[in-house]
């Protein structure tokens, strides 16, 4: 027996219809050239504190966009450092950000607000663990650290979750066990040996923060190894340490300082990250602008050589932006 369909109504018309035109816009989208009017308009880029790696990336970053979409102004963001740039881009405050894996890992597993449109543009470079300490300090480990005055980042920064998890690696209580400081990269230098007896920090290498004083100065502070077994401990305590792989920071980093020693350390991949209701369009053209100007920006903020088409698509914990997954197989050879 044949059933007859009800009639579409004006509302079922419309709605069909409006979907039908997104539908057909984001196909012309898809396959239309590149040559066209670059976007326009405004967008927050949350980086970092303006001693570190993030805000001098970012900075130079927002000069190539200005060169290659005139019309889109960019208001660059200081903050903490990435848990807090993962949060505002999560909730609409930024844009978009620069962002540790685990930091991103870490908002995704605690399902914060906005997590699930978290979104990938590029991976970018790696943070390496610095311990800092005075030259002619008695901490040689991090297990020394144990009742002594340690600066542990910003409450909501990379750094702050990065060494609360090496200090708990080595049974040390962040809370309990030493005298914690919130000094990031812009206080801690020159607090080192002066109410400091370490401090910790996570960033590009080198960081203008360090390498200041380091061509000051041969004896300006010495570096703590942070070695393979302690980092195997930390992945034991689960979650987002996965994101963590040992290694050692080069001889070339601050070679005043590490006088042709390599510095055994953790390191963790950063990432652009924004949001999934992104303009695609905006967002693949941005991805181009990052790929486009490694060799420019990689002369002043060296870490930023290593972006590269071939590991930049590598967003995880997060998947890649349409934008951002369209601009990589456009370059596909």
């Amino acid at each position: 027996m044949s059933r007859t369909l009800p009639p579409i109504g004006r509302r079922g018309a419309l709605q069909g219809g409006t979907a039908a035109l997104v539908v057909l816009g984001m196909l012309l989208w898809w396959l239309r050239p590149w040559a066209e009017e670059p976007p326009s308009g405004t967008i927050t880029l949350s980086t970092g504190t303006r001693s570190g790696v993030y805000h001098k990336y970012g900075r130079l970053l927002s000069h190539e966009i200005d060169k290659n979409m005139p019309d889109l102004k960019v208001r660059l963001r200081p903050s903490a450092g990435s848990q807090e740039n993962v949060a505002d881009v999560a909730t609409g405050d930024a844009d978009f950000a620069i962002a540790a894996a685990d930091a991103v890992a870490t908002y995704k597993l605690a399902r914060d607000p906005g997590a699930d449109r978290l979104r990938g543009v590029a991976r970018l470079y790696d943070d390496y663990v610095q311990l800092v300490v005075p030259p002619d300090s008695d901490i040689r480990s991090v297990a020394d650290l144990r009742g002594k005055r340690v600066a542990i980042g910003l409450p909501d920064s990379g750094v702050r979750l990065i060494a609360n998890g090496v200090l708990k690696a080595a049974g040390i209580d962040p809370e309990k066990d030493i005298k914690p400081s919130s000094d990031g990269i812009d206080t801690g230098p020159e607090r080192l040996g002066h109410g400091l007896d370490a401090f910790f920090w996570s960033g590009g290498l080198p960081t203008d923060g360090l390498s200041r004083p380091a061509e000051k100065s041969a004896s300006a502070f010495r570096f703590v190894p942070i070695d393979a077994k302690l980092v195997a401990k930390l992945h034991d305590q689960g979650g987002a340490t996965r994101y963590y792989r040992a290694t050692k920071m080069p001889e070339s980093a601050y070679p005043t300082i590490q006088r042709g020693r390599a510095i055994p350390t953790l390191a963790v991949s950063n990432l652009l990250i924004t949001r999934s209701d992104m303009d695609p369009r905006l967002t693949e053209w941005l991805t181009r602008t990052v790929l486009d100007s490694r060799d420019l920006i990689g002369a002043t903020v060296h870490s930023a050589q290593l972006v590269d088409v071939r590991t930049a698509i590598y967003t995880d914990p997060v998947k890649l932006h349409v934008g951002a997954r369209h601009y990589y197989q456009s370059v596909k050879p």
